[in-house]
């Protein structure tokens, strides 16, 4: 049964299908994709079915990565499936624990990536800043690849 990851935003159109993208590409380049299985929610349903946002989409363009993506809300099943639950705020950390119990191991993306000095990656959804919250999620993601590789033995 591969690792779960799914990583956590509020409306699943920007930050977290921008993890949910990259970090399956790291899994892909690294030949894990058997192994490691990734997805990104939502903590609303705002734009539930909803592609990612064209900033998340060119950004990851300008990087090599074509991905494709239907916006979704964080369940309960997610709770119980996910071996990481990967929250891009703290308050979406919040909305994680909110929700319910998870099995599997929580926390924040930046928390991998200490480096940065900060906790929250910042929401472009209004104010734009694709670029740097790339720079961002992507510190994040290999410091949590390294994590995964290390905790799960791979």
């Amino acid at each position: 049964m591969p690792i779960r990851v799914v990583f956590v935003c509020l409306g699943n159109i920007c930050r977290s299908p921008m993890a949910h993208g990259l970090f399956e590409h790291m899994v892909e380049e690294a030949g894990l994709s058997d192994q490691i299985e990734v997805d990104s929610a939502g903590t609303s349903s705002y734009h539930n079915g909803e592609g990612p946002h064209p900033g998340t989409q060119e950004v990851l363009g300008e990087h090599g990565i074509h991905f494709q993506h239907a916006s979704r809300q964080l369940t309960r099943r997610d709770l119980r499936e996910a071996d990481y639950l990967i929250a891009l705020d703290r308050s979406n950390l919040r909305g994680i624990s909110q929700l319910g119990y998870p099995t599997g191991e929580v926390g924040l993306l930046m928390a991998f990536a200490p480096q940065a000095g900060i906790d929250d990656v910042p929401d472009p959804y209004y104010s734009g800043g694709f670029d740097r919250v790339y720079e961002l999620v992507k510190a994040g993601c290999e410091g949590l690849l390294a994590h995964i590789r290390q905790a799960e033995g791979i």
